[in-house]
């Protein structure tokens, strides 16, 4: 698994198509439901997975604890790698960096950052290589 991370347009979509052919965008933004990514999966393709921010919002909207989002979205990460290893496709996470240390006012916005925040760690931690983004340039960090 690759990891792309940075703030809202800051070229992570242009690192990762730049990055190979045959990829496959499971995406919240077009309203991609998180636990279909089964049904992106092909045989030699990349499957590109963003709009973590939205699927954590979900969860919470939801009514789920903090803690059940958290736990939820790291035992997803484990089978997608798992899921990676024991097949012919490989996965891209593109994520956000949300706040740069500001803490936003309202609670609900407060744990969408929370919670993003330790799925990026723990991705980070997963991930084969890792990207950080800013102002349409990229660096692997690891």
């Amino acid at each position: 698994m690759q990891l792309v991370v940075g703030g809202a347009y800051s070229g992570k979509r242009k690192t990762v198509k730049n990055s190979g052919e045959n990829l496959i965008w499971h995406s919240a933004y077009n309203e991609d439901p998180f636990d279909t990514w089964q049904k992106s999966c092909q045989t030699s393709s990349i499957v590109v997975m963003e709009g973590w921010e939205k699927w954590v919002e979900e969860q919470l909207i939801l009514g789920k604890t903090i803690d059940e989002v958290r736990s939820f979205f790291i035992d997803e990460i484990e089978k997608l790698c798992e899921a990676e290893k024991s097949s012919q496709f490989s996965f891209y996470f593109i994520m956000l960096e949300m706040g740069r240390g500001i803490v936003p006012m309202l609670e609900k916005n407060r744990n969408i950052r929370d919670v993003c925040g330790w799925i990026l760690q723990y991705a980070a931690n997963k991930a084969e290589e890792v990207y950080y983004c800013w102002h349409g340039l990229s660096q692997k960090i690891k």
